[in-house]
Order: C-alpha cells, then sequence, then structure tokens
C-alpha cells in the first residue's frame, strides 16, 4: 500500500529528476538573454544575493534532522567525503589556472568555484547514478555548514595571490545567504512538517529559477568579457570538473570504500555550489571572476546527467552475487 508520504517522495524525486534534466537547458537560455541583453539584465546583479538565500532556504527546507544521523552512524565515509570536497576542488581549481595560465580575475573565480561547498543538484545526480543518496545529502550538508569557515580561508589562502580577499566579508555574507537561510528552512520543515511535504515537489524547481537568475545576472555583467574570455573559462571549468569526478572515485578506492560510496564521493567532489560562488565572485572580485562560476552551474548539469546515465547502466560493484563454486566431488 502506497502511503501519502511514499507518493510525495515519488513526486518529490519525479520533479527533481525532470528539474535536473531541464536545468542546463533552462540555464543556457538564461546564460543567451544575459548575454543579448546586457544593458536590461545587469541590474539583476543587485539581487543576487537575495537569490542565494531563496536556494539555501530551499535546500533548508528539503532537510531533516535525520539527514546528519550518518555523520554518527557512519561517519568515516561522511568526513572522508567533506576532506575531499575541500581539498580536492580547491586545490585543483589553483592547479587548473596555473596550467591554462589564467589571467588573475578568471584564476580566482575558477579558485572560487573549487572553495564552495558542493551543489544541491548533487544529490539528485547521485540517486541517478546508483549512488548512495543518503550519504550525498549528509556529504552535502556537512560541507555547507563548514562553507562559512572553510570557503573564505581556502579562497584567501589559494586565491589571495591573484586578487585580495576579504576573507572576513566573505565569511559573512555565506552566513548570511547560507547558514541562515539553511537554517531557517530546517525549522519551518521542523515546526510545519505536513506543509513542507506538500510543497517539496515545487522546490526544485524554485531552485532552477533561482540559479537561472542569477546566471542572467553574471552573464549580463560580464557580457564585454564572454567573447574574449568564454573559450578559456570553459575549457577550465571542463578540466576542474572532469578531473573532480575522477579523482573523487579514486579518492574512494584508495581509501577502501564500496561502490556506492565511490559514486557518491565522485559526484560530490565534482559537483559545485556554482551559483554561491558566482555571487560571490561577483561580490568580492569581478564581473569577469563571477563567469567560472556561471559556465559551471551549465556545464556541471549537463556532465552531471551524462555521468548519471554512465554509472546507471554499469552493475554497481558491491551488489553483483557470484555464483557459488561448486563443491568438489
Amino acid at each position: 500500500m502506497t502511503t501519502r508520504d511514499d507518493t510525495s517522495q515519488t513526486a518529490e524525486d519525479r520533479s527533481a529528476r525532470v528539474a535536473v534534466t531541464l536545468f542546463p537547458l533552462l540555464i543556457l537560455a538564461g546564460a543567451a538573454i544575459g548575454f543579448a541583453a546586457p544593458d536590461t539584465f545587469a541590474p539583476l546583479g543587485e539581487v543576487v544575493t537575495p537569490l542565494l538565500g531563496v536556494i539555501m532556504f530551499g535546500m533548508g527546507l528539503t532537510l531533516t534532522v535525520p539527514d546528519f544521523k550518518l555523520v554518527v552512524t557512519r561517519p568515516v565515509p561522511v568526513v572522508l567525503g567533506v576532506v575531499a570536497q575541500y581539498a580536492v576542488m580547491p586545490l585543483l581549481g589553483l592547479g587548473v589556472s596555473v596550467a591554462l595560465q589564467l589571467p588573475p580575475d578568471l584564476a580566482a573565480g575558477v579558485i572560487l568555484v573549487g572553495c564552495a561547498p558542493g551543489g544541491t543538484a548533487s544529490n539528485v545526480v547521485t540517486y541517478l547514478a546508483k549512488g548512495d543518496t543518503a550519504l550525498s545529502v549528509t556529504m552535502t550538508s556537512v560541507s555547507t555548514l563548514l562553507a562559512p569557515v572553510l570557503t573564505p580561508l581556502l579562497t584567501l589562502w589559494l586565491a589571495g595571490q591573484y586578487l585580495p580577499v576579504d576573507g572576513l566579508g566573505m565569511a559573512v555574507s555565506i552566513l548570511q545567504v547560507v547558514l541562515v537561510p539553511v537554517a531557517l528552512g530546517l525549522l519551518v520543515r521542523t515546526l510545519a512538517p505536513s506543509l513542507v511535504t506538500r510543497a517539496l515537489p515545487v522546490l526544485p524547481w524554485v531552485s532552477v529559477v533561482a540559479i537561472t537568475l542569477v546566471v542572467v545576472a553574471v552573464v549580463a555583467g560580464s557580457a564585454d568579457a564572454i567573447g574574449d574570455a568564454g573559450l578559456l573559462v570553459l575549457a577550465a571549468v571542463v578540466l576542474h570538473n572532469t578531473l573532480g569526478y575522477a579523482l573523487g572515485f579514486g579518492f574512494g578506492r584508495v581509501t577502501g570504500q564500496p561502490e556506492r560510496v565511490r559514486r557518491t564521493m565522485a559526484v560530490e567532489v565534482g559537483m559545485q555550489n556554482s551559483g554561491l560562488a558566482a555571487g560571490l565572485a561577483a561580490q568580492y572580485f569581478s564581473p569577469l571572476a563571477a563567469l567560472p562560476g556561471a559556465v559551471f552551474s551549465v556545464w556541471h548539469n549537463v556532465s552531471g546527467a551524462l555521468l548519471a546515465a554512465y554509472l546507471r547502466r554499469r552493475p554497481v560493484e558491491d551488489d553483483v552475487v557470484r555464483a557459488p563454486v561448486p563443491a568438489d566431488r
């Protein structure tokens, strides 16, 4: 028998799958609109911060207190995943910047993307890739809660050689647009669970619209630079994201994690909260520095869908049941 909660969860999953599939198309459309009419949409830059708050509030609404229980019951994969998140991607961002000899603004933007917490779309991609969805939710949540401390510190350390970094100001901004909205969303979910449950199927679309508007604003603000730096930024983003998937999976293998955890770590490490990175870059660096975050928002959803399609067709190593060897007669 299907319960109301089961029906709601199914509707939420279906809505999330559709949203993450159409997300790249909407982002591409938003980027095209921002590029075609920069003067019209550049004023949207003033509402980027509130839009990020809406996105993170929506994330908080999808969380429950039990989502954090894996920190206690399965701390090893959670800790390994978060360590990989904040070690692999920031250093990859620096490595890609050096390898491609990016100009200072673009280098700072790429590094900031690497220093951002995990992206919320990673949970759906993990589910589609036959990973450990509960672990993915916990990793994203923990990395998000750590972002007010780790994101500015890592950005100051790695990007400070390219541009001045206001670490304290960035930390305060992340508290305002990440931690507070997520906490409020979690509180509302706790106090009014039935109301939020009915709204869950709509939440992925709220995030999609908000992130699309952020991309429109960022692209409109840096339209003049896209013609000169667009291909270089795309190359940096593709390299950063692809290596993140590979090293995330490899880190899981080296540390002895099962197949489903390795898939989860690959997705969690490779997919970033690039909307947050784009907003912070526009606020603390320059419109050009926000460009890598905007491009990453498009690309990692495309690559995440492709990765999920590939992994979904491959058997999970831990689930393969080997036929018993017959006893010698």
